[in-house]
């Protein structure tokens, strides 16, 4: 049993001081988390998690050592969800890794099997494979997303409803949104307040303030995904604005 017993320290306080060095609380949230670990990795691998036995257990432990030491709560996501998409995505990793790894060549030189393998057909299931993986990741940070649009009293069913219909309009909203992303104060308003502030935004970007007031929950979604840790819905914005 690790020897750290929090009282009233929340978790937050806890990953501070661990990235601060405190290795009693380091190897406290290590230990206590391990269930927490095993199930965001035997999500992955669709199966029972060993922890003393599954290599996978340690790519995700080392993760989630990864994310105590790498998150910042300034960015919008909690902990856990960060911690889950850390885990999850060096665990895919190392599968893919292990995947691509070349087998030891068979001893029987007679091997049929391997001398009939199609090189276009091995190509085809590589890149399956890939678009797999790909749709796999998008999931989870959509999944990641909705919690924080929860956050801020939004849904799925909402952007659909009041995103822009018109090119101009929706780059003019995303660019209104990195306008607030880039600027510190803003920024910290908006994820403390969980709404725009409509009058220093006005100053900042070339859109009245009765067109932000409309498109307000689709400069605040934009918003999220700038801040919050989303390689492909990032990718995908540059679709969107174009």
């Amino acid at each position: 049993m690790p020897e750290y017993i929090p009282e009233e320290d929340s978790l937050e306080t806890m990953i501070a001081a661990a990235q601060k060095g405190d290795h009693i609380v380091q190897n406290y949230l290590l230990t206590s988390y391990k269930p927490f670990i095993a199930k965001c990795v035997s999500e992955v691998c669709k199966r029972y998690i060993d922890p003393k036995y599954d290599d996978e257990f340690s790519i995700g432990f080392t993760a989630f050592h990864d994310a105590i030491m790498s998150y910042a709560p300034e960015r919008g996501s909690s902990f856990l969800s960060f911690a889950k998409l850390v885990i999850k995505r060096k665990v895919i990793d190392y599968i893919r890794f292990v995947q691509k790894t070349p087998v030891a060549a068979s001893l029987d030189e007679n091997d049929e099997d391997d001398q009939m393998e199609n090189p276009a057909e091995v190509v085809a299931v590589k890149e399956i494979y890939r678009e797999k993986q790909k749709a796999w990741y998008l999931r989870e940070e959509i999944l990641e997303f909705k919690e924080q649009l929860q956050a801020y009293k939004l849904s799925f069913e909402q952007l659909t409803i009041v995103s822009p219909k018109h090119k101009d309009a929706r780059q003019s909203a995303i660019a209104a949104a990195k306008a607030l992303y880039e600027d510190a104060d803003m920024r910290a308003y908006v994820k403390r307040k969980k709404k725009l502030p409509i009058k220093d935004l006005t100053q900042k970007v070339k859109v009245s303030k009765k067109t932000l007031e409309r498109n307000r929950k689709f400069i605040l979604a934009i918003f999220i995904i700038l801040l919050g840790d989303y390689a492909y819905l990032k990718e995908y914005l540059k679709g969107v604005g174009s």
